[in-house]
């Protein structure tokens, strides 16, 4: 048995939880603590505070799920102004063993263990993920997570992290083409990730207001998905809608990349959306592709409903690196 601190650190928030690998590789976790990264200074001292709340003791191993890539010397996220520094975590945190994931390449591996009723039908056939081959795993939130997960015959596997969300946006009809439009007022090159992510619900909001001639106020991004998804805003509701369909075509776009043979939608923002998202373009936009249409259309398309993938794949990871347990 082995016990670690699971840690899942987005752009805004960092989960902690307490995490015990049996010897049968079954993961247990405890209830997560989620810490703001705007009220810490660093990952050192949101680390001392989930220390404390715990009284004051930790295990001595780490598993770290990080929103950015994860070489180097010296680790940047990609939506938050925290640094690590690999070679003094030992040091810092006073663990013995650590592992450093990508925070999808930490959700693949969720995706790699999740039993299928932890899995909800977005569209292609009504079947179970397939038990080999290549699995896109995507999901919008601060940003856009994506990766790939690969399942050998044998039923070990191998995850690899991407920055997939960083590809170029391709707009498809003349909405698009004024989103990208505005986007391109402050931005010289437009990636998919300032589209299809949470905070990207704004602009698209804003294009479609001046469309119509309609005056609005710069506001949280919270708030217009709040009224896009309870009904009191059309215009919200239709940039929510219109979110849906990008995120059909992007998601379409990485399985062909990949050669994927199924794609999972990871992430809180996917989950709140999961009815919207059922009933929207989506899946047109995924099956989409000219010549590929069959292909995508015979693809199994699934929303993780995991209460917690990225601390789960965390401690999946460190299970993977440490004890060579890959099933």
């Amino acid at each position: 048995m082995t016990q670690l601190v699971s840690v899942d650190i987005g752009g805004t928030h960092a989960r902690f939880t307490i995490a015990v690998i049996a010897d049968d590789g079954s993961i247990t976790m405890g209830e997560p603590e989620t810490l703001h990264t705007s009220d810490h200074a660093s990952f050192e001292t949101a680390w001392e505070d989930f220390r404390e709340r715990q009284g004051g003791t930790l295990p001595r191993a780490v598993s770290m799920a990080i929103a950015g890539p994860v070489g180097g010397d010296v680790i940047r996220f990609t939506n938050n102004p925290w640094l690590i520094r690999p070679a003094m975590i030992q040091e810092k945190l006073d663990v013995d063993h650590f592992t450093i994931v990508n925070d999808f390449e930490a959700v693949a591996h969720a995706v790699a263990r999740a039993r299928n009723d932890e899995f909800i039908h977005l569209t292609g056939p009504e079947t179970p993920l397939p038990s080999t081959g290549r699995l896109t795993v995507l999901g919008p939130g601060t940003g856009l997570g994506v990766a790939h997960l690969y399942r050998e015959a044998s039923g070990t596997y191998r995850v690899s992290a991407t920055e997939g969300g960083h590809i170029d946006f391709a707009p498809l009809d003349s909405i698009e083409d004024a989103i990208l439009a505005r986007l391109r007022k402050r931005h010289n090159r437009v990636s998919v990730e300032r589209v299809v992510a949470g905070p990207a619900i704004s602009d698209i909001y804003q294009t479609l207001a001046s469309m119509e001639g309609k005056t609005f106020a710069d506001e949280d991004d919270i708030a217009i998905w709040t009224r896009g998804q309870d009904g009191s805003d059309s215009l919200a509701a239709a940039a929510v809608d219109r979110f849906c369909l990008s995120l059909g075509s992007v998601a379409g776009d990485m399985a062909l990349a990949h050669g994927a043979k199924g794609v999972v939608i990871a992430g809180g923002l996917g989950y709140r959306i999961r009815d919207t998202l059922t009933a929207s373009g989506f899946a047109e936009r995924f099956r989409a592709k000219g010549r590929f249409a069959e292909l995508m259309a015979a693809m199994p398309v699934k929303l993780i409903v995991h209460p917690q993938p990225g601390l789960f794949g965390a401690a999946a990871a460190f299970a993977s690196e440490h004890l060579g347990d890959t099933q």
